[in-house]
């Protein structure tokens, strides 16, 4: 017999949030608006390629999200590569905050978001 705390949830129900559901939430949120940022502020100098990158980079990261890293991801994948990815946008937002001369953002944005991945990501083997 099971114990309460590793029962099967109830079909069509899932778990409630916890803190460190909703801070991944936030860092999700914070690395698709650090790129749009980036690619509107970033290139404002190169008119019609501020646009392609502003709405294009936060394009792709959320497509990448959507298809490997997402709750209800499109494509299961091992969990490595469902980690490079999560990095990977991770890291493209902490770059755009170094090449826009705001190094402590990224610094602090990297170490949030790692963490929060790490933790949710210890969560989903236990």
């Amino acid at each position: 017999m099971s114990s309460p705390e590793h029962a099967e949830p109830t079909p069509g129900l899932r778990a409630p949030l916890s803190a460190i559901d909703i801070l991944a939430f936030v860092c999700e949120l914070f690395a698709f608006f650090t790129l749009a940022f980036w690619g509107f502020a970033g290139w404002s100098d190169a008119f019609p390629w501020n646009i392609v990158f502003g709405l294009g980079l936060p394009i792709v990261a959320i497509l990448l999200w959507a298809l490997f890293v997402s709750p209800r991801a499109v494509l299961r994948v091992h969990p490595f590569i469902r980690a490079v990815v999560e990095l990977l946008v991770y890291a493209s937002a902490t770059i755009a905050w170094w090449d826009m001369g705001q190094a402590w953002i990224g610094l602090i944005f990297a170490v949030v978001a790692v963490a929060t991945g790490v933790i949710a990501g210890r969560r989903r083997f236990v």
